[in-house]
C-alpha cells in the first residue's frame, strides 16, 4: 500500500479520534462495562469454592494465558492499518504507543481504569462470561481460571505503564521474579522490529515471536511509518 495514503489515512482517523468527543468516551463506557464485570465476576466466583492450591493454579493458568492472548491482541493492533474502517480512529490512536511511550503519572487505580477502555474486545468475553457463569453447570477450577483471565487481561495494562514508568524497588523486584514486565526484556519490543508484543510478564513471547514471524511483517517499517507526519496529540493517557 502506498506509504503516503496509509500516512493520509493516519491523520485523518487521528482527526477523528482527537475532534470527536464519542470516541474519548467510548473508552470511559468500554471500562466502565469492563470493571463492573470484573467485579461482579469475581463475586460470581465466591460461588464456585475450590481449595487453596487450586486456586493458585488457576492464577498460574490465568497469568499465562492472559500474557499470551493480550501479546497476540497487541501483535494484530501493531501491524492492523486499517485506518478507514469503523474502529480506524482506535487503530491509529493505539499505534501512537510506539510514538509516545511515555505515560502521565497517575494512580495505579486510573491507569487500570483508563487503560481498560481500550479493550474493546474484552467487553464480549466479559458479557458472555457472565451469562455462562450465571446459566450453566460449570467446572469450578475453569470459572476461577476465565474470571482471573478477564482480571488480569486489565492487570497486563498496569504492568505496561509500571515498565514505562516506575523504578521503584518494589516494582522492580516484582518484575525480576517474574509477576510484572521486566524493562530490559519489553524494550526489544520497541528497539527491535516484530518482537516481545507480551505485556503481563512476557513469558509466552517466545511462542508469540515464532507466531509473529510466520504471520506478521512487522511494525517499524509499516505502521510506525504511517504516524511520521501527524503533528497532533495523541492519547490523554500519555
Amino acid at each position: 500500500m502506498n506509504l503516503e495514503l496509509k500516512q493520509r489515512q493516519f491523520n485523518s482517523a487521528m482527526e477523528l479520534y482527537t475532534g470527536k468527543a464519542i470516541y474519548q468516551w467510548t473508552g470511559v463506557l468500554v471500562s466502565t462495562i469492563n470493571v463492573s464485570l470484573q467485579i461482579y465476576l469475581l463475586y460470581q466466583s465466591t460461588h464456585f469454592p475450590i481449595d487453596a492450591a487450586w486456586r493458585l493454579a488457576a492464577v498460574v493458568a490465568a497469568f499465562l494465558l492472559s500474557d499470551l492472548v493480550n501479546g497476540m491482541v497487541h501483535m494484530f493492533m501493531d501491524n492492523n492499518d486499517r485506518y478507514d474502517s469503523i474502529f480506524g480512529p482506535f487503530i491509529a490512536n493505539f499505534h501512537m504507543h510506539h510514538r509516545t511511550p511515555m505515560y502521565k503519572r497517575n494512580p495505579l487505580f486510573v491507569v487500570y481504569f483508563n487503560e481498560t477502555g481500550s479493550k474493546i474486545w474484552l467487553v464480549g468475553y466479559l458479557v458472555v462470561l457472565s451469562i455462562l457463569v450465571g446459566s450453566i453447570e460449570m467446572n469450578p477450577v475453569l470459572v476461577h481460571i476465565l474470571i482471573y483471565f478477564g482480571i488480569l487481561s486489565s492487570v497486563a495494562e498496569v504492568s505496561h505503564y509500571l515498565c514505562h514508568t516506575s523504578t521503584s524497588p518494589i516494582v522492580m523486584f516484582l518484575a525480576r521474579i517474574g509477576l510484572l514486565l521486566p524493562k530490559r526484556h519489553h524494550a526489544v519490543h520497541h528497539m527491535s522490529d516484530n518482537r516481545s508484543y507480551a505485556f503481563l510478564n512476557g513469558f509466552t513471547d517466545p511462542l508469540i515471536n515464532l507466531i509473529a514471524m510466520k504471520l506478521c511483517q512487522g511494525y517499524k517499517s509499516r505502521t510506525d511509518l504511517h504516524f511520521a507526519k501527524y503533528c497532533g496529540k495523541g492519547s490523554d493517557n500519555r
